[in-house]
């Protein structure tokens, strides 16, 4: 059904940037000096980014979550976002869509963690109508009892940023760097990696999903579509971004953390 001009009219604009391959820290930079330098709702569709990364909730530790030797020998980067959220391992099969919004972007949209997600999961039921068995699953997006994609977010005095990270596809290899989290989602059942997500590439092209993603949003936002280059940071803008690369001395020191807990486990069992 045709949407009437005069309810168009009414929708809040939201600026769509485009990318092909971004690398994640990169756009993680971008997001955040939008969401704390903007005062424009933003969607940003990153289409895979260039390398393997594993990425970070804000207090997330590098000791209980990933297998650190592993990443030391193969020298995968560790990114520590500044949204909260789990961890997780992105790659060129990677698809990335984020909403930054003003308070009042969404009507009556109460701006905490619970309402943002449902409603975003409301969005996504346009997306996925008809495929497969979606639904929202405690902070997952999921297919039957199966994650595809991830979710976090950041909430701000006037703003807030909801980001995801559905896997289109995965590389198997790449799920090993991660450890089974201590906190995990009721309906993990304490299943692997490999039996706990699947892809997206089973239920949808993913041209069809980017595109069936901006068309949701236009449900919701009146868009407008942006060049990359429109929104580069000033000259002179004062900006100092949280998100950061983790160094090698501070993956070192995580790899001693976790061999030092490792042995102390052991010796209670001796």
């Amino acid at each position: 059904m045709a949407v009437p001009q005069a309810h168009k009219l009414r929708l809040p604009l939201m600026n769509l940037v485009r990318f092909k391959g971004l690398p994640i820290l990169q756009q993680l930079h971008l997001e955040e000096r939008l969401l704390r330098t903007s005062s424009e709702n933003w969607c940003i569709i990153n289409d895979g980014t260039d390398q393997p990364a594993i990425v970070m909730g804000v207090s997330g530790k590098p000791a209980e979550l990933l297998e650190i030797e592993s990443v030391l020998c193969d020298q995968i980067p560790v990114i520590r976002r500044f949204t909260g959220g789990g961890t997780v391992v992105v790659d060129p099969g990677t698809v990335f869509v984020t909403f930054i919004c003003n308070k009042d972007a969404v009507a009556d949209l109460q701006p905490y963690p619970k309402p943002i997600m449902s409603w975003s999961s409301l969005l996504y039921n346009k997306v996925f109508r008809g495929i497969g068995d979606f639904h929202l699953r405690e902070n997952d997006y999921v297919f039957g009892n199966c994650k595809f994609g991830g979710n976090a977010q950041s909430i701000t005095k006037n703003r807030w940023i909801h980001h995801t990270s559905f896997l289109w596809d995965y590389e198997v290899r790449n799920m090993a760097y991660l450890k089974l989290p201590a906190r995990a989602p009721e309906y993990r059942l304490a299943r692997s990696h490999l039996e706990f997500i699947c892809g997206m590439k089973d239920y949808m092209p993913r041209s069809i999903f980017i595109d069936k993603t901006v068309d949701a949003t236009k449900t919701e936002f009146s868009l407008r579509l942006r060049e990359s280059e429109a929104i580069e940071t000033p000259s002179n803008a004062k900006f100092c971004h949280s998100t950061r690369l983790l160094t090698m001395q501070e993956l070192e020191a995580a790899a001693a953390l976790a061999s030092s807990s490792e042995g102390s486990l052991a010796e209670s069992f001796s």
